[in-house]
């Protein structure tokens, strides 16, 4: 059963928790990095966050992120982080072990 938390908050959740089992599962992994500009559970949860809401282009998202959670972010740290191959590697590791338990 779900508990009373805010969606965003379990978003987070979620993804740390498919985070950890991402990098469990590899000894080595390539695509882990630190970014401090823009951390991967970071990016990982603005993408979820971005198909969820109501907005007109990515920055318009990102204007409504800085207001609603207070996540300032510079546009093009974000949009270039859309454009890594080492950030794809790192969702597709992360889509193999992320587990939806949920029931409705």
């Amino acid at each position: 059963m779900l508990k009373d938390l805010p969606l965003s908050e379990h978003i987070h959740q979620h993804c740390n928790e498919s985070m950890e089992r991402a990098l469990l599962a590899e000894r080595h992994p390539l695509w882990a990095r630190s970014c401090p500009e823009l951390k991967d559970i970071d990016f990982i949860r603005l993408g979820l966050l971005g198909c969820i809401s109501v907005v007109d282009s990515g920055r318009h998202f990102l204007q409504t992120n800085e207001q609603i959670y207070g996540q300032l972010l510079p546009h093009s740290t974000y949009f270039k982080s859309l454009k890594s191959h080492r950030r794809t590697s790192m969702l597709e590791a992360f889509e193999r072990k992320r587990q939806l338990k949920y029931t409705f």
